[in-house]
């Protein structure tokens, strides 16, 4: 018979899984809205998929930042100075203030467009800010600033994982993937 799973390993599995599950997220649903804002192929269907995913990110991201005040997460490897700990602590701090602030804008952007924010056939979420041409054009330039934001910010981390992974070999990668630890 096997040794039980101690509660904080299964747990810490379930933060790596919401990490991945909102990087994918994420990456679709800026993938999406890019394509959305350059491509006038299939826009109400872009829309309907971008609005559903952004609305995903949300929800996802509200239970992220309940796990991550409940679960600090792994420890940073050695190698990471003072400096670099709150180059971290402020990349993370930003990237959730942004991913939870982008569907908000997204929701109010439709809501001074007049367009309803419906997800699928059945559900209606209430509009958040009022019908105003001035303030829709206002919020449709703060989503898509927080959307190029958001990919300097991932570039970013992606960019700093990858230096610890190939260059300092310091297991940065592995705090955040399912192998042997």
């Amino acid at each position: 018979m096997s040794a039980p799973v101690r509660a904080e390993s299964r747990y810490a599995v379930g933060t790596r899984v919401l990490h991945w599950v909102a990087a994918t997220l994420v990456f679709a649903t800026l993938l999406v809205g890019f394509v959305l804002a350059n491509s006038l192929a299939d826009y109400g269907v872009l829309l309907s998929l971008h609005k559903a995913l952004g609305t995903l990110v949300f929800v996802v991201f509200v239970v992220r930042v309940i796990n991550r005040l409940t679960d600090r997460g792994p420890a940073l490897p050695a190698t990471v100075g003072q400096a670099e700990r709150v180059a971290v602590i402020g990349s993370e701090l930003g990237m959730y203030v942004l991913l939870l602030m982008q569907p908000l804008l997204g929701w109010a952007m439709l809501s001074a467009s007049g367009v309803p924010v419906a997800l699928g056939d059945t559900l209606r979420l209430p509009p958040i800010a009022p019908l105003d041409a001035g303030l829709f054009g206002l919020l449709r330039n703060c989503h898509s600033v927080v959307a190029y934001a958001l990919v300097v910010l991932i570039a970013a981390h992606v960019s700093a994982v990858l230096l610890h992974t190939l260059t300092l070999r310091d297991g940065m990668l592995r705090r955040m993937t399912f192998g042997k630890r």
